[in-house]
């Protein structure tokens, strides 16, 4: 069978709720004692990132939403191009059984910034703040 691709997608990505009801019929209204609705199976659009990363000539730096997270639950190192943050909140609840959080989050560190200088530290806003400066090269110099 072959398909037929349209040239180019449009503006506001694929229209899943559109595609998705008619290849899942019974998905769409109430299956037995369910109810039953496509918009569980349509991913986010409009998905807002809990970081920010920028680079410019002052430095690298990263700021990662950790409200949820005491600073002990986080760890923060650097491997190879790469700066790791990993966060784990373990919660016990009444009785035997527990809450658990965790997540882990990958960064390229850009060519020309100063690895061994990267610091982290979390604000009281919960923001973990991770940042280096830029190599300095042979041309240039501070004035003063």
């Amino acid at each position: 069978m072959d398909f037929i691709l349209p040239p180019t997608l449009p503006d506001g990505g694929i229209p899943w709720e559109k595609v998705l009801p008619p290849l899942i019929p019974r998905l769409n209204g109430t299956y037995g004692q369910y109810k039953w609705s496509p918009k569980l199976l349509i991913p986010e659009a409009d998905h807002v990132s809990s970081a920010e990363v920028n680079c410019d000539e002052s430095g690298f730096v990263v700021q990662v939403d950790v409200k949820d997270f005491n600073p002990e639950d986080l760890m923060v190192k650097v491997i190879g191009d790469f700066v790791e943050v990993q966060g784990k909140h373990e919660e016990r609840k009444d009785g035997p059984g527990f809450t658990t959080r965790q997540f882990n989050r990958r960064y390229r560190i850009p060519k020309g910034v100063h690895t061994m200088a990267l610091e982290s530290a979390v604000s009281p806003d919960g923001i973990l703040i991770i940042s280096a400066p830029m190599l300095q090269s042979e041309n240039s110099r501070i004035l003063t």
